[in-house]
């Protein structure tokens, strides 16, 4: 498994999103020129995050973005189920139940199920909110992912 541009640019979005959380709805700009990433690549990203409902978005003269929740709530694995789909390291553990015709005599698929429960297991306990704190420097400055 490896995670896309789109996914990781997602990621760095919401912590941006996170980290300015105060400041009511931000601009695509203003992220596009914190966090170095061209304004058209999130303009591909924001529907992906606004069909899975993570984004509350605003139009107009204020318009803009925010987290439709707080940064404890979300978490890394949510951010990239949404821009990647699955997580899983293989196609046979995409949907429940397993479909494969070979599941029942396969040798190798409670490894690809042991690394399928550590992936999601890990980037389900990790929140916005811990990336935030443990990339912001103790004066309070932007941080880098």
């Amino acid at each position: 498994m490896k995670i896309s541009t789109k996914g990781r640019y997602a990621l760095r979005m919401m912590c941006d999103l996170a980290l300015h959380q105060d400041d009511g709805f931000v601009s695509l700009k203003d992220i596009a020129e914190r966090q170095n990433i061209s304004k058209k690549y999130l303009e591909q990203i924001v529907p992906l995050l606004n069909k899975s409902g993570i984004l509350r978005t605003n139009r107009g003269n204020r318009g803009g973005y925010m987290l439709a929740k707080k940064a404890e709530e979300y978490t890394v694995g949510d951010v990239l189920r949404a821009t990647e789909g699955s997580l899983a390291p293989v196609a046979c553990l995409e949907y429940e139940p397993n479909e494969c015709p070979r599941a029942e005599e396969c040798a190798t698929l409670f490894v690809w199920e042991g690394l399928y429960a550590a992936i999601t297991d890990y980037l389900d306990s990790v929140t916005l909110r811990d990336i935030i704190d443990k990339t912001a420097s103790p004066d309070g400055g932007d941080y880098c992912i």
